[in-house]
């Protein structure tokens, strides 16, 4: 393919993606039962219960699980639960910060009051058998060094029995370790929104009712928003989505038609 070529498809593909975002263009669709009842797992909390967040991704999927990690503290804050934070993978815990820390500030949340953030744990499957047995042991300090036991939060929670709910934030297996590690051991109530790649994985859960509700992708994101009533990241981020997909097909229709009559002509 000439350079030429090249070019005219990045170029294509980039007006696809920008269009969508810069217009604020977003489809419109119905909620699926899976997302309504990660929705309705924390509509459904009294205000003041505690729920625990797990920001277990990579840096190369925040922007797919940006979107749902953003809906589920927004509307935890939004019915005036309290959040105790976490991460298990090491490139979780600043972007799983910045992502509490801004959308706390956003809405006049008070840290140790309203919520916590007790950054990263290597060995996830020892670190959440741990927390079963006490959570100010396995993490003494919180994610700024100020000691756990100190803040107001911590004193009403040190295991999952004081935890309403949990939900990991995904991009890869961590639902699976909780599933083992909290939900079967401590009966905890867990949920998780993930990509969109890895859905498929926990239907299995889903179904057995180990896991109690998955939201997945850009899609899920979506789907969320509608629920809150809210524009966001997530709708404006599923059609840009879909048509750089679209485009991306025309492209490849395109270039076949064209290959096909230059064969015929020389």
């Amino acid at each position: 393919m000439k350079s030429s070529a090249r070019h005219i498809i990045f170029i294509i593909v980039g007006i696809a993606v920008a269009l969508p975002i810069i217009f604020n263009i977003r489809l419109g669709g119905t909620v699926t039962p899976e997302t309504r009842q990660v929705f309705s797992n924390i509509d459904s909390l009294p205000p003041g219960a505690v729920v625990m967040v797990s920001f277990d991704f990579e840096a190369s999927s925040f922007a797919e699980v940006r979107p749902l990690a953003d809906v589920i503290v927004k509307h935890a804050f939004d019915k005036n639960l309290r959040i105790v934070a976490l991460s298990l993978f090491a490139e979780g815990a600043a972007l799983g910060e910045q992502l509490l820390t801004k959308l706390a500030q956003d809405n006049g949340k008070v840290y140790g009051v309203d919520y916590v953030y007790l950054g990263f744990r290597p060995q996830y499957q020892a670190a959440i058998l741990a927390m079963g047995e006490s959570i100010k042991t396995e993490f003494p300090l919180d994610y700024y060094g100020d000691p756990t036991i100190a803040l107001p939060l911590m004193s009403d929670v040190d295991t999952y029995s004081e935890i309403s709910l949990i939900t990991s934030v995904a991009d890869g297996s961590m639902p699976t370790f909780w599933v083992e590690y909290a939900v079967t051991p401590h009966h905890v109530k867990f949920q998780s929104v993930l990509t969109a790649t890895m859905a498929t994985s926990f239907y299995p859960y889903l179904a057995s009712g180990q896991i109690a509700g998955i939201a997945a992708g850009l899609k899920g994101a979506s789907e969320y928003e509608s629920l809150l009533g809210r524009d966001g990241a997530g709708a404006r981020g599923l059609f840009a989505q879909s048509v750089s997909q679209f485009a991306i097909v025309l492209l490849i229709i395109a270039g076949n038609v064209i290959e096909r009559w230059r064969r015929r002509r020389d």
